[in-house]
């Protein structure tokens, strides 16, 4: 098994790669930072080379700081950028997040953070005679890599370097978010559980800011954010905090369907970094951190206005988007115009899910049983998804 460099190390490769910056912004980050890099290297079990991916992505996040504390400093216009009635489209990995997401972002009075944006939030270079920032041509050629390295991920998530994706990737470089994405670090995961998340929901807010007022030197202006990211259903009470006028929308799936799958996924992505990952420990965390984060969830929505908050089927997502589309708009108070309607429509109509692979998984594989299931998921399941089935 391979270790990653301690903290220190990676903070100077850092600075070295930025070309000497040394201003990191908050210090929250750091003892997050020592606690994953110490639970990586006594818990992750990495291979060779998902130990360099791994410290690079580090590294990268790191570097992702020194240049946005630079910029904030040249352009003090970024922190005068207003969020302004942010949407939030929230709930289990596998409910149609993905699909609702990108038909709402043909509507261009949204903003939507692109998954180049997200992987790559700090300008790198000049834009290139075609028109096309630097930043995409990097982000297509790193989604061609994972997907030619693994395939099946295509079957799970539709990648592509140029759609919205979640906003979570953004908030790792907080290192107080899902970083257990990426390998088994059950002692990270636990510490992480145990901390107060206003710090990454903080800097979340920093890095769209700075994402909105790049969008508006190209010339995109628009209304407001619609982002979306199953995380949240972790620290629902810090997002409204910090996003005080927020409103969201939560898609539901039985667990018995979605917990499998995204189990499957997760144990796919941590294969990348370890040759020994197992997928029931896999399956294990994730059902456990998400069984706790629906309970939390239905804690802050009963503490909440009703109004703030929309409930959306997962077949009605992806079976008939449009339709949910109209019922999402009178909920945030705008009007669905024709131009919009007609952007969304093509989307869907050139985007099937029928031309991707079905994702196979199965309890048995994932260490699960449809009995703990039941229990783990039991208030969630009563509230939301036994109504549904009569």
């Amino acid at each position: 098994m391979a270790n990653i460099p301690e903290t220190q190390a990676l903070l100077a490769a850092a600075m070295h790669r930025s070309g000497g910056l040394r201003d990191f912004g908050d210090a929250s980050f750091r003892p997050a930072l020592d606690m994953l890099v110490k639970s990586i290297n006594e818990e992750g079990r990495l291979s060779e080379k998902g130990a360099e991916i791994f410290a690079d992505r580090l590294v990268e996040s790191l570097s992702s700081r020194l240049a946005l504390e630079y910029n904030l400093k040249r352009y003090p216009a970024i922190l005068a950028e207003e969020l302004k009635d942010p949407i939030f489209i929230i709930g289990l990995p596998r409910t149609g997040t993905t699909m609702l997401h990108r038909v709402l972002a043909r509507d261009s009075r949204f903003y939507t953070p692109m998954w180049w944006e997200v992987r790559f939030p700090v300008p790198i270079g000049p834009t290139a005679p075609d028109g096309e920032d630097p930043r995409i041509k990097l982000a297509k050629s790193e989604v061609k890599m994972m997907l030619d390295a693994m395939p099946e991920l295509l079957t799970m998530h539709p990648l592509d370097a140029e759609l919205p994706d979640e906003e979570v990737v953004l908030m790792e470089h907080s290192f107080l978010s899902a970083m257990y994405a990426y390998a088994n670090v059950p002692t990270y995961t636990e510490w992480l559980g145990r901390q107060d998340q206003t710090p990454a929901y903080e800097y979340l807010k920093r890095q769209l800011q700075f994402l909105q007022w790049q969008k508006r030197q190209r010339g995109e202006v628009a209304q407001r954010w619609i982002l979306k990211a199953p995380h949240h259903t972790h620290a629902m009470d810090v997002l409204f905090k910090v996003f005080r006028d927020a409103k969201i929308i939560q898609t539901h799936r039985d667990p018995l369907e979605t917990i499998p799958s995204m189990s499957s996924f997760a144990y796919t992505i941590w294969r990348v970094y370890s040759d020994v990952a197992d997928p029931r420990d896999a399956a294990m965390l994730w059902s456990t951190k998400f069984a706790k984060g629906l309970r939390d969830a239905i804690a802050v929505r009963d503490r909440m206005p009703a109004d703030r908050f929309l409930d959306v089927w997962y077949l009605d997502a992806v079976a008939k988007p449009l339709e949910v589309a109209k019922a999402i708009y009178p909920f945030i108070g705008m009007s669905l115009t024709d131009e919009a309607e007609r952007e969304m429509r093509s989307w869907v109509e050139h985007s099937s899910r029928d031309k991707r692979a079905p994702h196979a998984y199965s309890l048995e594989k994932m260490g699960l049983t449809e009995a703990q299931l039941k229990k783990d998921f039991a208030e969630y399941r009563e509230r939301y998804i036994l109504p549904r089935h009569g």
